[in-house]
């Protein structure tokens, strides 16, 4: 399972908890779409995760910036992702990205707002903000591969509870 989430600005820890905290332990992949805000909140994070993939968002500490890149690809279970804060970037922008870079599914945050578009070439995943979402639904993504090559999606609220499902085709 990957579990895809943006927008913690938190200061000081991962504002993980319940269902959340259980899901990013059990996942395979979790990836961070960006502002994570300062290196305690991404020590924190590395801990908790087996594997942990993560871009630096638009309110990083200049530390934080040196740890994480801008944006960065990774492949995971045959699905390619693309991972952006996307700050710079409107849906044809993250649409254009996810095309130069192959990929499968594009991954940003910086709005808060959880979101799913289906571009007909790849999938757009904004996961929401957890801990901080600014007049939206809190929110978090996760993805499972299933037996015929795609990734069935669920945004989820913090506290498990499924308010979207979406399918990544590779």
């Amino acid at each position: 399972m990957i579990v895809a989430l943006a927008d913690t600005h938190g200061t000081d820890t991962h504002r993980l908890a319940d269902h959340l905290l259980e899901a990013v332990r059990a996942a395979d992949l979790v990836v961070h779409a960006g502002d994570l805000t300062t290196e305690a909140v991404l020590d924190a994070f590395e801990t908790e995760c087996r594997e942990f993939v993560a871009v630096h968002g638009n309110n990083a500490t200049p530390a934080v910036r040196d740890r994480l890149p801008t944006e960065c690809v990774v492949e995971h279970e045959g699905v390619r992702i693309a991972l952006t804060h996307g700050d710079d970037r409107d849906e044809t922008g993250l649409s254009l990205f996810g095309r130069e870079e192959r990929a499968d599914l594009v991954i940003s945050g910086h709005s808060h707002r959880p979101r799913i578009v289906d571009t007909g070439e790849c999938t757009l995943l904004n996961p929401g903000s957890h801990a901080d979402p600014r007049w939206n639904r809190p929110g978090y993504a996760e993805l499972a591969h299933d037996a015929e090559s795609r990734f069935d999606g669920r945004l989820r609220d913090p506290d498990g509870t499924v308010f979207e499902e979406f399918r990544v085709s590779t």
